[in-house]
This record gives C-alpha cells, sequence and structure tokens, in this order.
C-alpha cells in the first residue's frame, strides 16, 4: 500500500470518529466499484449519533458550518472504517461535492467546505487528500442539517 499512513496521521490529530450512519432511505452509504470509492451525501453526525441542525447565516455562523463540515468529515472517514475496514485503503480523494444549507445571501460555500477539506488533506496528505471540489449553496437540506457532502476516492 505505496506507505500509506492514514491511519497513523488520523490517531495524530487526536480526533474521535462518529457512529458511522445507517441509511434512513433506499440507498447505499457507499459503493465500491473496481479501484473506485463512492460515498453518498453524509451529514454532520455527532459522537452521540444526534445531527449538528441549523441553517448558515440564520442561526449558524460561518465558523460553525466549518466545523460542521469537518464533522461530515468525519462522518465519511467513519464510513469508510466501517466498510472498507481501513483508511490506509484509500489511495486518494478524487472529488468532493459540498452542499450548504444556507441564506440566499451567503457567498462563502468554498470557506465552509474547507473544514472537510482540510480534514481530508490532514489524513491523506496535500497531494493525495485534495481532489476537485464543487461547493454550493441550498436553500435546505434534509433534517435542516448544514452541510452535506458525498465525496469520490481511488483505493489501492
Amino acid at each position: 500500500m505505496e506507505n500509506n499512513r492514514a491511519e497513523e496521521k488520523f490517531a495524530a490529530l487526536g480526533l474521535i470518529l462518529p457512529p458511522a450512519p445507517t441509511p434512513l432511505g433506499v440507498y447505499k452509504p457507499c459503493l465500491v466499484d473496481g479501484k473506485y470509492l463512492y460515498l453518498s451525501g453524509h451529514g454532520p453526525v455527532q459522537n452521540d449519533k444526534s445531527l449538528i441542525i441549523g441553517r448558515i447565516g440564520d442561526g449558524l455562523d460561518i465558523e460553525a458550518g466549518k466545523l460542521a463540515a469537518r464533522q461530515v468529515g468525519l462522518t465519511m472517514l467513519s464510513t469508510i472504517k466501517t466498510h472498507i475496514g481501513s483508511l490506509d485503503k484509500v489511495k486518494r480523494v478524487i472529488k468532493v461535492l459540498g452542499m450548504v444549507n444556507c441564506t440566499p445571501s451567503f457567498e462563502r460555500h468554498p470557506y465552509i467546505i474547507n473544514g472537510c477539506s482540510e480534514l481530508f488533506a490532514a489524513v491523506w496528505g496535500e497531494e493525495n487528500g485534495i481532489g476537485v471540489r464543487s461547493a454550493v449553496g441550498f436553500g435546505s437540506l434534509p433534517d435542516n442539517i448544514p452541510v452535506e457532502i458525498e465525496a469520490l476516492f481511488e483505493l489501492y
């Protein structure tokens, strides 16, 4: 596995993975196709299985939104470990789609999604942890979560 130390890097961050969510709809949380791992849209699951709730620009400020995006990233890492076994099996991040539940006047969607992207860069390194990305605003998201993110990874 070409010296992938993602598990070691994650442990050094001192962060805790929340429980991997179980689908509440008709979908798979992740799907492996050959050397690719697709993750469905994830929300910000906390350690007690509750969700972070709120809208950016209306009850949640930009820093709370960025932390929510980091929590989504942690939730995604939990799904990877639960279904794939180890973060070390991921070679690189290919694509991230970040959706931000925000007021119409909010314009800093990329800053919010950096909460997840910075986490992935810390786990898989700058070269492999940063892929292509879109960060867009939505008028609402399921259960009024502030952020939903889906991603595509390449596996070893």
